[in-house]
């Protein structure tokens, strides 16, 4: 298991969290920008992983794909938060960069023919959002 994280207070809180669940051994907390930490993940080839999940900086997610593709298998899922945002997604006026990055992980996984996938929408305490479900496919 390996989680990335750019900022050290929530890396602590993540190492103590897998710690306190029995799972700091086989968990590994990367510190740093996932851009980077992804190439150099990818650079020393592990095996492939069965799931990735995405909630990061929205901006990158597109990336964020690319790279989890080039580290999954035939029989892989991805899934990526955070795709409705309140609806926003789909107001040709928005120029949040959130909802920019958003569609370009959408329109990356549309394009991707290794890929079937749906979204689905949640509310909850949080709001009204989603996620995209990925499987990888040969």
């Amino acid at each position: 298991m390996v989680t990335l994280e750019v900022d050290p207070h929530h890396a602590e809180v993540a190492r103590g969290n897998l710690d306190r669940a029995g799972l700091g051994a086989v968990a590994d907390v990367v510190l740093g920008p996932a851009v980077d930490s992804l190439e150099v993940l990818i650079a020393a080839r592990p095996e492939p992983f069965d799931l990735v999940f995405i909630d990061a900086d929205k901006q990158n997610n597109a990336r964020y794909l690319a790279a989890a593709l080039r580290l999954a298998r035939p029989g892989s899922a991805i899934v990526v938060d955070n795709v409705v945002r309140g609806g926003a997604v789909v107001d040709p006026a928005s120029a949040d960069p959130n909802v920019q990055g958003t569609r370009a992980v959408l329109d990356l996984v549309r394009a991707e023919p290794r890929l079937t996938a749906t979204a689905l929408q949640t509310v909850g305490s949080k709001g009204w959002d989603g996620f995209v479900l990925a499987l990888v496919r040969e």
